[in-house]
C-alpha cells in the first residue's frame, strides 16, 4: 500500500453499510476489526459504520456519537410502534423506515394501497420538539405509497373529500381528495434546514415515477400501480389548484419519487435533495475520519450494479479516491467486474463467498467468515 509504503503509520477506517439480512453496520465493522487483528494484532482502526439514507442510518449515526431518542409513532397502518431518530446539538437524523418501512408491517402483510406516512411526520415532529435546527431526513425501505400525505396531514395539512372529510390514509385515500389546506403546517418548518436524503432520483409519477417503479416491490399489482399513478396525479393538481406554490414542479423534481412520494412531501416543505450517501457522511463525520486513514474498508452485502448507483459503498470509495486512500471491499456476494469496481474507485473486494461458496451459509455465517474474509485483507493489503 503506497501510503505504509512511504513510511505513514498503517491506520484502517471500516466504513461499511449491513450486511441485509445478517449483520448491521456495526456488526461488520466489529467483525472486520477482528480480521484484521488476527493478523496484525496492534493495527490502529477506526469504524465508522455507514448508510444511505435508508434502513440503519438511525444507527449510524448513534454509532457515531448521536443520541438515539425513541418515541411511539403510528406504524403504516396506524398500529403504533416505537421508533428512533438520533440528535446531537441542533442536528437530527430521521430515518423514514423507522415509522413507515416495510419492516413495520406484520409478517407476510403488504399494504400497497392503504399504507400512510403519518408515523414519519410525527418522527419529524419529535425531532423538532427536541430542538433541531437541521433535520436530514433519510427516505427508502418503505411500505408507503402516499406521496407524503400521511407525513403531511401528521405536520398539520389537511387533505379532504367533497364532503370536507379527510381522505382514507395511504396513497389509494388521494383517488378522493378534493381539497388540501397546509396553512397548519407545523411553523417550526420554515425555520429548519430540511434535507432529503435519498439515493433514487425518481420522480412522483410516469413511468419512472414511484408507483411503477417501486409500487410492486410493496406489493401493487399491474392494476394498483395504474390507480396509485392517477392519484397522486390528483393529488399534485389539487395542490396546484390550491395555489401550493411549484407544486406540479416538485413533482417532477428529482427525489420526489423516493420512498412511494414521501420525497415529494419533504419537498414540498422546502426540502433540500442531496445524494443519500453524501449527505451521511458528512453528518457522521466522515472527512477528518479519512484523513487519519491509510486504508479504507468499504462493502455491504451484494456488491452488484445497484451499488454503482447511489449506495454506501460507492459513496464511501469516491470520497476515499479525491483523498488520494486506496479502498478494498468486503461483502457477501459480488456481482460485478473488476474494471467496474476500478472506475467505481474500489481496488480490490472481497466476497464471502470466496471462502464459502454456500449462499445460504454465508447468511447464515456471515460474522465468522467475515472475519476470514478481513484477514486476507490483511495479509495481501497490510502484510
Amino acid at each position: 500500500m503506497a501510503d505504509a509504503a512511504a513510511g505513514e503509520p498503517r491506520r484502517v477506517l471500516i466504513a461499511a453499510d449491513k450486511f441485509k439480512g445478517s449483520l448491521t453496520a456495526v456488526q461488520v465493522a466489529e467483525r472486520v476489526t477482528a480480521g484484521l487483528r488476527r493478523v496484525v494484532p496492534d493495527l490502529p482502526v477506526e469504524a465508522l459504520p455507514v448508510a444511505d439514507g435508508g434502513d440503519g442510518t438511525v444507527d449510524a449515526a448513534v454509532a457515531a456519537g448521536f443520541e438515539r431518542r425513541e418515541v411511539r409513532v403510528a406504524g403504516p397502518l396506524g398500529r403504533q410502534v416505537t421508533a428512533a431518530f438520533a440528535l446531537r446539538g441542533g442536528t437530527a437524523v430521521v430515518e423514514m423506515a423507522e415509522a413507515s418501512g416495510l419492516r413495520r408491517l406484520p409478517a407476510g402483510v403488504l399494504a400497497p394501497l392503504t399504507a400512510s406516512t403519518y408515523g414519519s411526520g410525527e418522527l419529524l415532529r419529535a425531532a423538532l420538539d427536541a430542538g433541531a435546527r437541521t433535520v436530514v431526513f433519510g427516505v427508502g425501505g418503505s411500505a408507503t405509497t402516499d406521496g407524503g400525505a400521511g407525513m403531511l396531514s401528521a405536520l398539520g395539512a389537511r387533505f379532504l373529500d367533497r364532503d370536507g372529510q379527510p381522505v382514507a390514509p395511504g396513497g389509494g385515500g388521494l383517488a378522493a381528495l378534493a381539497r388540501a389546506d397546509l396553512s397548519g403546517l407545523d411553523p417550526r418548518l420554515s425555520s429548519v434546514e430540511l434535507v432529503l436524503a435519498s439515493d433514487v432520483d425518481n420522480p412522483l409519477t410516469g413511468p419512472r415515477g414511484a408507483p411503477a417503479v417501486y409500487g410492486p416491490q410493496k406489493g401493487a399489482s399491474p392494476d394498483d400501480v395504474r390507480f396509485l399513478d392517477a392519484a397522486l396525479g390528483r393529488f399534485v393538481r389539487v395542490l396546484e389548484a390550491g395555489g401550493v406554490p411549484r407544486a406540479a414542479g416538485r413533482a417532477a423534481a428529482p427525489g420526489a419519487g423516493a420512498a412511494g412520494g414521501a420525497g415529494y412531501g419533504a419537498l414540498l416543505l422546502g426540502a433540500r435533495f442531496r445524494a443519500g450517501i453524501e449527505v451521511v457522511l458528512d453528518v457522521l463525520g466522515f472527512a477528518p475520519a479519512l484523513g487519519r486513514a491509510t486504508l479504507v474498508i468499504t462493502g455491504e452485502g451484494s456488491l452488484d450494479e445497484q451499488t454503482l448507483h447511489g449506495k454506501a459503498p460507492a459513496g464511501v470509495a469516491a470520497a476515499a479516491r479525491a483523498a488520494g486512500k486506496e479502498t478494498v471491499a468486503v461483502c457477501g456476494r459480488l456481482a460485478l467486474p473488476a474494471e467496474a469496481l476500478l472506475r467505481a474507485g474500489i481496488s480490490r473486494a472481497y466476497p464471502l463467498t470466496s471462502v464459502e461458496p454456500d449462499v445460504a451459509r454465508c447468511i447464515a455465517d456471515a460474522g465468522p467468515l467475515l472475519e476470514r474474509v478481513a484477514a486476507r485483507v490483511a495479509r495481501d493489503v497490510l502484510g
